[in-house]
């Protein structure tokens, strides 16, 4: 299969009153498709770092945010197929009692994906689908439809439920709604982050930013869903997954420091 480059990263500038510790996801995770090299951490001033993996075996960097300005930057180059990710609408949906021990946790309430209250809403749209591969893509087919896409119509504390009112929300909060509705059919569905580069589509206007997707269980694997885009695309490149964006936030700090900027890189490396 052919392969193409990209130049992943990201770069923070914070502002902090006093030493303020802080957890940065943003290093993707591995991947038997794609491959990293090139990786650059930097910041300035110089500050020690230091790497962890947590519970859902994502790479995680911890460092603190020293009194005043500061910034951090990663770089990497991703080495990706050339192709966009499989589907198979012949996948079937698992019985509950036959789904691998691992996935329970993902058809679970959390603290932004809602199935138990969800749930009347999720079996009245689609519990009279035919189970599996094509019933998820009706959800992100809804999904999609249902919610407009805009910028800070939600904030940390909006859940699913608050943006299938509101009609509004950002990726992250088309992935929880469809999340949702997954775990409210017992669809185990996780929460997925990362670099998503504007490869042979058309390039979107608005700053690059980190997107959102998720996973869903159907036969024996894990399946690529995007409420957001509803297509299937080139050059995902995963940072974390989890039950929902609480797991893998791009910078948890433990303080308040001010986020002064935060640029994002995902483009295809010129030749």
């Amino acid at each position: 299969m052919e392969k193409r480059r990209l130049l992943i990263g990201c770069d923070f500038t914070y502002v902090a009153a006093i030493p303020t510790p802080v957890v940065f996801q943003v290093q993707p995770a591995e991947s038997p498709h794609i491959s990293i090299g090139d990786r650059q951490w930097t910041s300035e001033p110089v500050q020690p770092a230091r790497v962890y993996t947590d519970l859902y075996g994502n790479p995680c960097v911890r460092a603190v945010l020293p009194a005043g300005r500061s910034s951090f930057r990663y770089q990497a180059v991703a080495v990706v197929p050339d192709a966009v990710e499989e589907s198979d609408e012949e996948a079937r949906e698992c019985p509950p009692d036959d789904l691998p021990d691992a996935t329970l946790i993902y058809t679970l309430p959390s603290r932004y994906c809602l199935p138990d209250v969800l749930g009347g809403e999720a079996w009245s749209l689609f519990g009279g689908l035919a189970p599996g591969y094509c019933r998820v893509q009706a959800i992100c087919d809804y999904v999609h439809g249902h919610l407009a896409f805009e910028y800070g119509s939600t904030t940390a504390l909006s859940s699913a439920v608050d943006v299938n009112l509101s009609g509004r929300g950002v990726c992250r909060d088309f992935t929880h709604l469809a999340i949702s509705f997954c775990r409210a059919l017992n669809i185990p569905a996780r929460y997925v982050f990362g670099y998503l580069p504007d490869m042979d589509v058309p390039p979107d206007p608005a700053p690059m930013d980190f997107a959102a997707w998720m996973e869903v269980w159907l036969g024996d694997q894990w399946w690529t869903f995007d409420p957001r885009n509803n297509i299937r695309r080139k050059g995902r490149v995963v940072i974390g997954r989890g039950r929902d964006a609480s797991d893998v936030a791009m910078a948890t700090t433990f303080g308040g420091p001010l986020l002064e900027s935060m640029l994002v890189q995902a483009e295809e490396a010129s030749a």
